[in-house]
């Protein structure tokens, strides 16, 4: 009996597709095994992509070369381009590719994790946690080699290699395919994300407690008269439990967590904005107003993006080792004292004197699980996850030692979320690393200034050799 031969992926005519400035989208799903290592059980995921064609080269998709990026996170989707006539996407086209941006499964409309999708389909915790240890970069790698495979079907190998482009958590990814499948690249482009070659995340809060600091002192150097704002938001929220508008409470400690902007530029006046605000309602209403409840809830993404909590400690995890809320420890056995918030010690040498109260970073703690209202939810399956043995590996250092591909990538020295020191000690083990370190951006770099990508292009191809 003759196989029927499924068409081919790129010659589908049912694919919804629209244009925009400078290309053509193509929206496609693709069905992924959950686990790699059973993908016969009949469990899978459905993972989305977005193609982006470049305008007028619609009926050379077959032939085009594709380049892969890899979104920041864990648990955040691909944002919509909008145009592919700036930023890092012109710059691929211009290097003579189509592109694809994938929501990394679990996120976005790639089987997104959340409490109402795991209450559909699962009655226990353990079977809960058990599903979603299956959404770290080993599993979002298979899945782009899967999809890979599809697209690249019948061209030869030399043609059906990906260029991939990595920014934050993407780059710890990247990093991962160099590992697994290292003979499907053709060239890797990293900005903000050479991850720590680490089995658990002690060692990197160590550094970035560190770097929350440094980020501190430079805030209250340009707005200090904030220290006295944010003492009095901190007094009001330890006397006044304070209630969101979508039902998650604003702790002291879920206020400090605003420090996270610190990281990107703006952050700084994006969060005195909120400061500002708050310490107006303060004085004038002696209570926050709905608006900057609503404002400050609206700048936190862990209700919208769970994942970004929940597995947020597992990217650093290898070869069994737990996380055990690795920053929540870290930060009470070496960092207490330096992002107090109790206000009966923040006040202990005077109400109206004494240090700034300073802001957390990108760490997550087990006392979200009560503030935010969609973690509440998560609350046994986010402990699970970390009190979970069952990590893999996800990066061979034998492999990457001897690393055949082409790879360039930026570490921002100032980055508060991927410790540069760390990021040094992974470049420098991946052969044939070239790293690019400035201190002109902080982590959102590649979305800041279109330079990062053409200057990283230029890196790899040769044309600057004096670093």
């Amino acid at each position: 009996m003759a196989t029927t031969v499924q068409p081919h992926e790129l010659d589908r005519t049912d694919i919804e597709t629209y244009v925009i400035p400078g290309g053509t989208v193509y929206e496609r799903f693709f069905e992924c095994p959950l686990d790699y290592s059973q993908p016969q059980n009949g469990q899978s995921v459905r993972v989305f992509v977005r193609h982006v064609v470049p305008l007028g080269k619609e009926g050379q998709m077959r032939e085009l070369p594709f380049f892969l990026y890899l979104q920041g996170g864990p648990g955040f989707e691909c944002r919509f381009p909008g145009s592919a006539k700036g930023g890092w996407v012109s710059t691929a086209i211009a290097e003579g590719y189509q592109i694809l941006l994938i929501d990394q499964r679990g996120t976005g409309l790639s089987s997104p994790i959340s409490a109402d999708s795991l209450d559909a389909r699962f009655a226990s915790t353990t079977e809960k946690v058990e599903y979603v240890s299956n959404f770290r970069a080993d599993n979002i790698v298979r899945d782009c080699e899967h999809i890979r495979k599809i697209l690249c079907r019948d061209r030869a190998d030399k043609d059906s290699k990906l260029a991939l482009l990595g920014q934050s958590f993407g780059g710890f990814c990247i990093t991962t395919y160099l590992s697994l499948f290292p003979e499907s690249v053709s060239k890797a482009f990293i900005t903000g994300g050479v991850p720590p070659l680490v089995d658990g995340p002690d060692a990197v809060y160590q550094a970035t407690y560190g770097r929350m600091l440094s980020r501190n002192k430079q805030y209250y150097e340009r707005f200090p008269r904030d220290v006295a704002r944010v003492r009095s938001i901190m007094k009001h929220l330890n006397e006044v439990d304070v209630a969101l508008p979508d039902g998650g409470r604003l702790s002291p400690r879920r206020f400090q967590q605003l420090g996270i902007s610190f990281g990107f530029t703006g952050g700084f006046d994006s969060v005195h904005q909120l400061v500002f605000h708050a310490a107006n309602d303060l004085e004038s209403l002696g209570k926050l107003s709905t608006h900057t409840l609503t404002a400050i809830a609206g700048s936190q993404s862990f209700d919208s993006n769970p994942l970004y909590c929940i597995m947020h400690e597992s990217i650093y995890c290898q070869n069994g080792t737990p996380s055990l809320w690795s920053a929540h420890r870290v930060r009470e056995a070496q960092f207490a004292a330096e992002f107090e918030h109790s206000w009966d010690r923040i006040s202990a040498s005077g109400e109206d004197s004494g240090p700034p109260v300073r802001f957390t970073g990108e760490t997550v703690y087990p006392w979200m699980l009560d503030d935010y209202t969609e973690l509440r939810k998560l609350k046994d399956v986010a402990q699970g996850l970390a009190e979970y043995t069952g990590w893999g590996q996800l990066y061979d250092v034998d492999v990457l030692a001897k690393n055949r591909v082409p790879v360039a990538g930026v570490s921002y020295y100032n980055d508060m979320f991927v410790d540069f020191y760390l990021s040094e000690k992974t470049a420098q083990a991946v052969q044939g690393f070239r790293q690019w370190v400035t201190n002109e951006y902080h982590h959102n770099g590649l979305r800041d200034d279109s330079r990062v990508m053409t200057y990283l292009v230029s890196l790899l191809r040769g044309d600057i050799t004096d670093l």
